[in-house]
Formats: structure tokens, sequence, C-alpha cells
């Protein structure tokens, strides 16, 4: 799956906009493409980028070959000289973008793309595609964890995701966004990251008496040792059953490192309190519990809220489809044309809808932390030759509010500018690191939020401020349309 040919991941009009440039003789004109979302999913205070990995394996293996050339020219849509022109495509040009599992806000770039708009304009598709799915999922992933307080979270959604690699690369954003491990042995086996998983109610059902499917289990896997209780009658039969196995485990000196009970239906607040009564009754406080079972983060807040005596939690279809906001919403525009002498012409989208205002011009997002507490302020979205001083007074406007400001005191905050170069020139400059290392990185990158950013109902929103240069710039863009 890593070297697929993906060069046809894309919408056709890239290709008919492609043979545009190329028999006008613009195809090598130099833009600025910007990638970025304008709200946050699950109207949660922020989003996780992810995909990053993914998008640069795309960019290294772009080529048409001979059965994509004989595609096209099937369409009647293209002409020869253009289908033989595509042969020798690669991207050329430079990438700056968001490092994966940083903490991210509305209308700031992911991606800065700039290159010819031959290259810049075919990759549109397949970046939002790649980066739209892998940062919503662990977007999604970050407030389940959230909500399990601090509990184990696994994700479990294969057999419900909207296809393989959904499924595969959802697995992945999910980890980076905080899951322990996965139910996907593919996802395990690609990115080294830990797989987890305990045995279905078919496997019980496949033996005459309920605990004689739980000594088998048992025996097989005395270390990892998950019993499924609720396949006939959980505190009747599943729970008790359990107890005798882990009775018969502890007599034999078998390593009871990590067992439990899993619960996949029922009142899961109303269950797991009565069977931790009973395991602990048994002499087994130290006994999982885990819950499956439709849960989200809102569901795992309530049976929280409850007092659910579960420490282990099992996060499918809910997690894996983002099933409340099913779409990250990210966008690609052009923000700049550059010509040979080195001039800079911005471009600017005008909309009826202000959200739908475009920020003009080559840019940058410098991140603002209070020096004293490590915590975010504000993100900065500038033109990229702009430069700020930590040794001096700065004042933040609201982007939309510009009465609205932030005072920030000489030498009381910091500064990181957060695109960082992916490509240059066409050849990969950064090495994208292991999921795991991504994970702990993002969680790095929550904790420099105050909680009430954090929160999953009506968060605080971070301020996300236009540099006095860009809202100057942008205001007489704006004013120069309503002269014409």
């Amino acid at each position: 799956m890593e070297k697929r040919n993906l060069t046809l991941l894309t919408d056709l009009y890239q290709l008919t906009m492609m043979q545009g440039y190329y028999k006008n003789d613009t195809n090598n004109h130099e833009v600025v493409f910007d990638l970025f979302y304008r709200s946050n999913p699950s109207k949660n205070g922020y989003a996780i980028c992810a995909g990053l990995e993914q998008a640069i394996d795309y960019i290294q293996n772009l080529n048409f070959n001979d059965a994509d050339i004989k595609y096209l020219d099937s369409l009647n849509l293209f002409q020869k000289d253009f289908l033989e022109y595509l042969r020798g495509f690669r991207f050329t040009g430079d990438i700056y973008a968001i490092p994966e599992g940083t903490v991210v806000f509305p209308m700031e770039p992911l991606l800065r793309v700039k290159a010819p708009i031959f290259e810049a304009q075919f990759v549109e598709t397949a970046l939002l595609n790649i980066i739209n799915h892998q940062s919503l999922i662990a977007t999604k992933a970050a407030r389940v964890v959230k909500a399990a307080e601090g509990d184990p979270v696994l994700e479990f959604g294969l057999r419900r995701a909207q296809g393989p690699d959904a499924g595969i690369y959802g697995a992945r954003a999910a980890i980076i966004g905080g899951c322990a491990g996965t139910s996907n042995v593919l996802t395990g086996q690609m990115f080294d990251v830990p797989v987890s998983g305990t045995h279905a109610h078919s496997w019980v059902m496949s033996f005459d008496e309920e605990i004689e499917a739980f000594r088998a289990y048992a025996k097989l896997f005395p270390e990892k040792c998950i019993l499924l209780v609720d396949t006939y009658d959980t505190l009747e039969s599943g729970v008790p059953n359990a107890i005798k196995v882990f009775d018969e485990m502890k007599k034999e000196g078998l390593p009871m490192t990590f067992y439990g009970i899993r619960l996949d239906s029922g009142d899961l607040a109303y269950l797991s309190k009565k069977a931790r009564a009973m395991l602990d009754a048994a002499g087994y406080k130290d006994a999982i519990i885990s819950a499956s079972c439709d849960l989200d983060e809102m569901l795992i807040a309530d049976l929280k809220r409850q007092g659910a005596q579960i420490t282990l939690w099992g996060v499918g279809t809910n997690m894996i489809t983002s099933s409340d906001c099913p779409s990250f919403g990210g966008i690609y525009k052009l923000a700049a044309e550059l010509h040979k002498d080195g001039e800079e012409i911005p471009k600017i989208k005008i909309s009826d809808n202000p959200e739908k205002v475009t920020n003009p011009g080559v840019k940058k997002v410098v991140r603002v932390y209070d020096k004293a507490t490590k915590k975010v302020t504000a993100d900065i979205i500038a033109l990229e030759h702009e430069q700020f001083n930590e040794e001096e007074e700065l004042i933040l406007y609201a982007a939309n509010a510009r009465w609205k400001k932030i005072k920030l005191r000489a030498n009381s905050y910091t500064l990181r500018e957060l695109l960082v170069p992916v490509f240059k020139a066409g050849q990969k400059v950064y090495e994208s690191p292991n999921t795991m290392s991504i994970k702990a990185y993002a969680k790095e990158e929550l904790d420099t939020l105050w909680e009430e950013y954090k929160r999953l109902v009506n968060p605080q929103i971070m301020q996300v401020v236009l540099s006095d240069k860009l809202y100057a710039l942008r205001e007489k863009m704006l004013e120069n349309y309503k002269r014409d």
C-alpha cells in the first residue's frame, strides 16, 4: 500500500485546468496556495493536524504512467501533446507544513504550497483528502480521550470504517489523537503501534458452556485475559464464571498481569458498578473492567458522571467515522502569484459570506506562548517576511473585531513559527517522526492549552489574529475591489 500510484486520485477539473494552463503557456507561472480550514470539527476548541506523512508519500510518488496516460486519452478530453507532457510530470516546488500532532486553529495555513501553477493546482484534491481525513479523526480521538479522564482508550472501528483506507489511516490518526492502541492489525504492522483485542460473542457461543469458553481463552492467553461476559447474562452468569476462571488461574500460578472483563451491552454504568463489587469481593480489585457498545465522548463523559467503574474503553463506529461531524472542511485557496522578477502579487477570494473571504499573500503562522505558564496565548497569521521581537511589547487585535486586543509586555511571551519546510525545489527535506512519537508530541501540544479550550461543550475559542501588515493588506484589497 505504501507504493500505490495515487496520481489519478484527483478531480477531473484539476486536469482540465492543467491542460488550459499548458495550452495558454502559463503552466510554469509560480503561485502559492494555502490549505486551511474554517471551523473546528465537533464544535471543538481546537483541531489536531495529521496526515502529513501520507501527503509526503503522495508527493514523492507523483507520476503519470502509461496506464494513466492511456486512460486519460480514452476520455476524449485531452490533446495528445498535453498527454505527452504529463509523462514528465514531477512536483518541483516547495511545501511548508505544520508538523503532525500540532494543535491548530481555524484559518491558519496547515500547508503552504509554492510551485508552478500546473503542479500546485493538481495536488489540491489529494492533499485535502489526506489531511482532512486524518485531522478529523485525530481531533475526534482527542475528544474521546479527554472524556475518558486518563483511562486508556482503544480504537475498535475497522469494521465500521468507510473502506480499508479509512480504517487503516483513521486508526493511525486515532493513535495520534491519544488512543492507547487499535484493533487494526494492518495499522499495527504498518505504523508499529500497539494492537489490542479480546474475543467475540461467537467464541463463547461456540462452546457448550460459557465457562468452558472462558477456560479455553484463559489457557491460551493467561497474560492478557479479558473475558467478554455479556453473551448470556452478565451478572448471573458472565461475571461469576469469569471469577471462577480467575480463581483457577490463581490456583495454577498463571501470570495474571492484565486480566478482567468486557461489557458490550446493557446499562454500562449499572453493570460495571455491580461487576466491580463482585470482583472486589472475590479479591480481584485490580481486574480491569472494559466496555464497548457505541461509545463516544459524550456517552463516556456521562458514564463517568454516573460513577461507572469502567477502566478501559473500546470505541469504534463513532470515532472512526466521526459520526457527529463527518467532514473536516479543509480548503485550498490561491494566496499569491510570484513573478520572475521577485514581485509578489497577493490574491484574495471575496464572498458575501464574511467567513469565506481569504487572507492574501504568502503567510506564516506564529504561535504566542505565555512565558511563565508555557500556555498558548494566541496565534498570529502574518506575512512571510514579517519579524517579531520578544523583547518588545506585542499588541494583538482580534481578526474580525479590531476593538478587542491583547497587550503583552516585553519579555513576557515567547514565539514559535509553526510552518516548517517539507519540500524544497521538489526534494524532501523533512523526516516524519514515527506514529508513537507524533502521539507523544500531540499530548505535549494539548498540554499547552488551558482546560477551558478543551471543554467538550462550549469551549473557549483561541484568538487567531492577523498581523497589522496582513490586516492592512487585506483591507486595502477589499477596498480596491469596492472601488472597481
